[in-house]
């Protein structure tokens, strides 16, 4: 008894690691027919379906004895395990055929792209390596090859080269895990990556991500194709094929979304509203408008405040006139602005985009005064305010209390419009002091203050805003500027990752910052690095805590990853030999 136990169990044992092998290799699958019939008519053991012998191996050989699991001369658990291994070597092989078996798919689209040199292709395939393989160790001094994938792919497609087809499945495997990389990943990929998508549900996520990539999914040129995709279609494929139409022709995308407006769900709706984001004008105002009325309070905000970002809307200039109401200049004394809140939220406001109730611990004449003044036109101000610059009226004194209010509103404001000026004026100087809470002053607001301003003027102001408060507070900064960092901003951070080594600070306090400056940095700054990663001279009494060893990987890390990235550079750009 005791030996047939043993058996079972170890029969079990290896019938589950075969099962475990399987699926890796195959997922999972449904039930399988029964293969070739022994002369009484029975299924031979090692044609078996996979279910009967799992079931077989849970239960032992001693429980479920029967003559398909017994061989000439041989007993029952060798029978079994036998057949485990056929089983398991035939669901790796493949699937059989299906009867009959179905047409070959037509071929892909030709991809007229000339292909990447062979230093590219050797690298693209060292870098889909290494995320296949899980990533680098952020420990060490090696750059981590998994960050530098979507600079890659950004450089190859500017330089116009196509994907090398025996990477495709890597790259699109690549795409699955990371939804940042898909948009350059599917692009680089091309047609063929499409073509591959339909045969492998796992790449399903390509055809919905590409414009016009689902399985017989229309040319936007096709009129008849579309109106039955939109009719017919998925949420992700028409979603899909909205955002097309919106980038090439945004009127008609306008006019295919009224045309169902009424009978789509309310979150459907939400997201497709979103999509007139691209290339609003005011042609869109009367659809806009039409919303307002929407059933749904999230699709109804979503309206108001696409709306406020056309100025000349009617929505925006009803705001301006709210807006105005609370908001003047006092009649004696020194120049200041004075508040009056709104008393009450009456029906047209709501109608408009404000809502009424306020969040926990926020008074209800703040929260709707906050709300009128972000969505009234910027240009309101000035005439309203005794013709003064945005500079001059963010100077102004404000009554007590309602500063933070009036500040954080204009904010708001400035960001939704994408006003330049005022951004400007309520940055202030990089040097200003950093306080906690709303209005111009908090980190958060300028961050998205910043992404109003031109390319160059943002960096030069957050070089500045380092050089005055260090790097502790630069993060959020630092994310809104393109890479590589211009010159004055590159030279401001390495300043301070020096200056931070020097005070005796721990690397791995700035790690955020670190990671930055790999992706960023203009690989140039790597021959001044390259003096920061030897160690520094000797002193007769070091320190306890010295971390002059844990800068000097750091810096080492960050140079090999900077002299990397411009080999990578070099490979896709060095004109071919």
């Amino acid at each position: 008894m005791r030996s047939t136990v043993k058996t079972r169990d170890a029969t079990a044992r290896a019938t589950a690691g075969a099962t475990a092998g399987a699926t890796r290799e195959t997922g999972t699958r449904g039930p399988e027919t029964a293969g070739p019939l022994d002369p009484v008519g029975a299924p031979t053991p090692r044609s078996l379906p996979w279910e009967e012998l799992v079931k077989t191996a849970l239960l032992g050989t001693d429980r479920r004895a029967n003559p398909q699991t017994a061989s000439a001369g041989g007993s029952a658990p060798g029978a079994l395990l036998a057949a485990a291994a056929v089983r398991t070597v035939r669901r790796r092989a493949g699937l059989r055929p299906a009867a009959p078996a179905a047409p070959f798919p037509p071929p892909a689209r030709a991809d007229d792209r000339p292909p990447l040199p062979r230093a590219a292709r050797n690298r693209l395939a060292q870098l889909l390596a290494v995320r296949a393989a899980g990533g680098a160790d952020r420990r060490g001094t090696a750059p981590d090859l998994t960050e530098l994938l979507p600079q890659w792919l950004a450089t190859a497609l500017q330089q116009g080269y196509a994907a090398p087809h025996e990477l495709l499945p890597a790259l699109l495997d690549a795409a699955r895990a990371r939804t940042d990389l898909r948009p350059a990943a599917l692009a680089f990929a091309g047609p063929r990556a499409l073509w591959l998508a339909q045969l492998n549900p796992a790449w399903r996520f390509a055809l919905r991500g590409a414009p016009g990539g689902a399985a017989g999914s229309p040319s936007p040129d096709d009129a008849e194709g579309v109106a039955r995709l939109w009719d017919e279609g998925l949420f992700a494929e028409r979603a899909a094929l909205l955002g097309a139409l919106r980038e090439r022709d945004p009127a008609r995308a306008r006019e295919l979304l009224a045309s169902t407006w009424r009978t789509e769900r309310a979150e459907d709706r939400l997201l497709f509203l979103d999509s007139l984001r691209a290339g609003l004008s005011e042609a869109d105002e009367p659809f806009l408008d039409e919303a307002l009325a929407d059933r749904s309070r999230n699709v109804r905000s979503t309206a108001a405040e696409l709306l406020s970002s056309l100025p000349g809307s009617a929505l925006a200039g009803r705001m301006a006139e709210r807006a105005a109401s609370c908001v003047s200049l006092a009649l004696s004394g020194e120049p200041r602005i004075t508040v009056e809140a709104p008393h009450e939220c009456d029906a047209g406001m709501e109608r408009d985009g404000v809502t009424a109730k306020p969040p926990a611990n926020r008074g209800e004449r703040s929260w709707w005064f906050g709300q009128l003044l972000e969505a009234a036109p910027l240009a309101t101000w000035p005439g309203r305010l005794g013709g003064r610059t945005p500079e001059e009226l963010v100077a102004l004194p404000v009554d007590e209390g309602w500063r933070s209010e009036l500040h954080g509103a204009w904010c708001r404001a400035a960001v939704r419009q994408q006003d330049a000026g005022w951004s400007r004026a309520l940055l202030g100087a990089p040097g200003s002091p950093v306080a906690e809470g709303p209005g111009a002053v908090s980190l958060a607001e300028r961050a998205r203050l910043l992404g109003a301003l031109p390319t160059g003027e943002r960096a030069d102001w957050v070089a500045g805003f380092i050089a005055a408060h260090g790097l502790s507070d630069s993060f959020q900064l630092l994310a809104t500027c393109a890479a590589p960092w211009t010159g004055p901003l590159g030279a401001a951070v390495v300043d301070a990752l020096t200056t931070a080594r020097r005070a005796g600070g721990y690397p791995w306090s700035y790690s955020g910052i670190m990671g930055l400056a790999e992706r960023c940095l203009d690989p140039a700054e790597a021959t001044r690095l390259a003096a920061l990663t030897r160690p520094e001279p000797p002193v007769l009494d070091p320190p306890a805590n010295s971390t002059t060893a844990y800068w000097t990987d750091a810096f080492e890390r960050l140079t090999g990853t900077l002299r990397l990235r411009e080999a990578m550079h070099a490979e896709l750009t060095r004109a071919p030999v």
